[in-house]
């Protein structure tokens, strides 16, 4: 018998041979491994001859090379690595050359129970106290004992990057600290704007040039400063910009920024803080880097000695173009200055219950190819968003089908922050499914393109900088349609200073959504249609929703600009945002819109609002000149629902999506609401989550033991 078959013999007779499961070929990576040894034995011989290999880059050129050398095997190939940091030199990249196939994968993972983690930053070590007496009188008196100091060029490390921006940050104990700055939480406000080109954007007033007033004197300490930088929302607050301070006139309170300017110029009342500024290191957390010398200056928030200090360096750690069946599974990846990991073309890559934290861009980033899928992941603490998912075909409406499943994303878009959402999906026909995001200064979601589906999602918390945001944002686009928003869990969503924002937003005349089955708990303009057409809102509950429901039609009116421009291309070239919508595919998929342009285009046409359910708050924030457009019926407002545990509803609670069940003989029944999949929203129990219960989580409804079941 061979070592692939299996011959079944029963009472005599010899049944149809069955194949065994192979055993992939396997190597193994080591702390005390080497990169000239074979990789095919766990701990080195007593020779010093053989043993496992030492480094990612050396797995990946062993199997390359063993690829080239043999067929690849029924159960493909394992790379195992045991547990310690590895630090790379460059980004581990793979190609084409390191693919798998479907039947036979490749898979690099760290071994299981053991703590694996991909380093692209530097350990600093050697730390003294500041003895520099002129650095002394710089720094507050109440840090110059408390702040110790390390030489970065004596670690090899001469490139700091921009403080704008993309520079070296500084992480301790698994956590980024904060570079000095003033005020040292949240912001403070644009006395007056001094350019001398004024700016009027609907009857907002402002200025072109980055001049303004400040109050107080604070500033006033940072005139030598060589790097001080500002940080804010300058004209909208869903526009952020950082800028080098280039002068400050503490007599008239009067401060100037470096060009460019914000696009969009700058507004009274608007706020900023300030940053990169040494005189300003004055509590635990803070950091400053004299990048002229290299010298780090760091008030570590517990004692240096008994903490891990790391700088980002490498731009990326890992690369996969244009492979195709390669698994990473359960590695700790950090330290970049860029996107922790970038996918882009080939087929099937995987990112499997990885913790991907502390970098300044994204946490992974997918750009053309298929079915690539993020799965089971925590991501937090990154400077931009966590998860970009780019791919299909807007001509022929050709999905990617890429899929970010059972993730964890929290406490991102530490340094850009606004349009840096925990996902977003782009392109055709992609999903974001059962994912818990949380704790943003913008978006929570984001997708544009066609056909995508966002489902069984927790989003709450997020929107906490902004108030023309959305938990889930879209927009400016008529032939962007068919993604499907369905049973989602969004709570606790009111924007900056709580002064509103939305919830699931479909912005400036976005169409073609559906909006059903979803779960919105103090939640403000839940549910938003900013002038669109052809969206469907139903089978949704609003609980404590101000309001739970909003229509305009802003094509008719202040945003007639951009529909204006759409209606002449189309009616000239026969496009719409280059698309040709009158013809097939998308004269098919999507009906109405092929003869758009005859039907009153800038008008809200199309939109059903039904069968929801809506008890506190406020429902109908439907604006008069849209109503006359609208479906709207079969709606239970403002009756008791009769949930199964009220009791777990209300101020101070915080419920899970199962605390929103009806009982048998609840009056929405009779207006055609359907039972919701409460059970089925947010994490669910895994083999391939990088941790459960979900670690780092800020409430009770963060963390969901459902049934245990595979990932999609």
């Amino acid at each position: 018998m061979s070592k692939t078959t299996l011959l079944i013999v029963m009472a005599g007779f010899l049944l149809v041979p069955v194949k065994a499961s192979a055993a992939p070929v396997e190597f193994l990576v080591a702390p005390n491994g080497n990169d000239i040894w074979s990789g095919s034995i766990e701990t080195p011989n007593a020779q010093g001859s053989d043993g496992p290999l030492a480094t990612m880059a050396g797995a990946r050129d062993t199997v390359r090379k063993w690829k080239q050398e043999n067929e690849l095997p029924e159960g493909g190939i394992r790379v195992v690595v045991r547990g310690g940091t590895y630090t790379l030199d460059r980004p581990l990249g793979f190609s084409a050359d390191d693919s798998g196939t479907k039947d036979r994968p490749i898979v690099y993972q760290a071994k299981p129970g053991e703590t694996v983690r991909l380093l692209g930053g530097r350990v600093v070590t050697k730390w003294r106290p500041v003895t520099d007496q002129q650095v002394r009188a710089k720094l507050d008196p109440v840090a110059r004992n408390q702040v110790r100091q390390a030489d970065l060029k004596g670690l090899g490390i001469t490139d700091f990057g921009s403080p704008l921006g993309g520079g070296i940050e500084l992480f301790f104990d698994n956590k980024p600290m904060t570079v000095a700055r003033w005020p040292n939480q949240g912001f403070v406000r644009v006395v007056d704007v001094l350019g001398k080109t004024q700016r009027n954007v609907r009857s907002k007033k402002g200025c072109v040039e980055g001049v303004f007033a400040y109050e107080g004197d604070r500033p006033s300490r940072w005139g030598d400063e060589p790097n001080g930088c500002v940080h804010g929302y300058w004209f909208w607050d869903w526009a952020d910009e950082r800028h080098a301070i280039i002068s400050i006139d503490p007599e008239h309170h009067r401060l100037e920024v470096a060009p460019p300017f914000h696009n969009y110029g700058y507004r009274k009342g608007q706020w900023f803080y300030a940053f990169n500024l040494q005189s300003e290191l004055d509590q635990p957390g803070e950091w400053y880097l004299d990048r002229q010398h290299g010298i780090l200056y760091f008030w570590p928030p517990t004692p240096i000695e008994q903490g891990e200090a790391i700088v980002s360096v490498l731009p990326t750690i890992v690369t996969m173009n244009d492979i195709s069946h390669v698994t990473l599974r359960g590695f700790i990846v950090e330290g970049a200055r860029g996107d922790a990991i970038a996918i882009s073309g080939g087929e099937e890559g995987r990112i499997v219950g990885c913790t991907i934290r502390n970098v300044g861009g994204w946490a992974v980033r997918v750009a053309g190819g298929r079915q690539h899928s993020v799965v089971g992941c925590d991501m937090y603490q990154m400077g931009r968003g966590g998860i970009a998912l780019s791919g299909g075909d807007r001509t022929t409406l050709t999905p990617a089908g890429h899929v970010a499943d059972n993730n964890h994303i929290h406490h991102y878009a530490r340094t850009k922050r606004v349009y840096q959402p925990g996902i977003t999906l782009q392109g055709v026909g992609n999903r974001a499914s059962h994912n818990l995001i949380h704790d943003a200064p913008h978006m929570g979601m984001g997708f544009g393109g066609n056909n995508h589906r966002i489902e069984l999602n927790e989003i709450h918390h997020v929107c906490q900088e902004s108030n023309d945001a959305g938990a889930i944002y879209t927009g400016r686009n008529w032939t962007m349609r068919g993604t499907v928003i369905r049973h989602n869990y969004l709570h606790d969503i009111s924007g900056f200073e709580g002064r509103g924002c939305m919830g699931i937003y479909l912005d400036d005349m976005f169409c073609g959504t559906e909006i059903s089955g979803n779960v919105f708990y103090r939640v403000t303009r839940a549910a938003f249609i900013g002038g669109g057409r052809d969206c469907l809102v139903a089978n949704n509950l609003f609980v404590d929703c101000r309001p739970a429901l909003h229509v305009d039609a802003r094509a008719l009116g202040w945003a007639h600009d951009h529909s204006d421009r759409w209606i002449q291309e189309g009616r000239e070239k026969g496009t719409l945002s280059g698309i040709r919508f009158a013809k097939p595919p998308y004269s098919t998929r999507y009906p109405g819109l092929a003869d758009m342009l005859d039907d009153e285009p800038a008008a809200p046409k199309g939109n059903r609002v039904v069968h929801n359910v809506s008890v506190g708050g406020k429902w109908d924030g439907v604006h008069g000149n849209a109503r006359k457009y609208l479906t709207l019926k079969d709606n239970l407002v403002d009756v008791d629902p009769h949930f199964t545990t009220p009791d777990r509803l209300g101020e101070g609670k915080h419920p899970r999506p199962t605390d929103f069940a009806l009982k048998t003989d609840s009056p929405a029944w009779s207006v055609g609401f359907q039972t919701l999949p409460l059970e089925k929203i947010g994490l669910y129990e895994d083999d391939a989550r990088a941790s459960w219960p979900a670690a780092m989580s800020t409430g009770p409804s963060c963390i969901k033991k459902n049934a245990k079941r595979k990932s999609r």
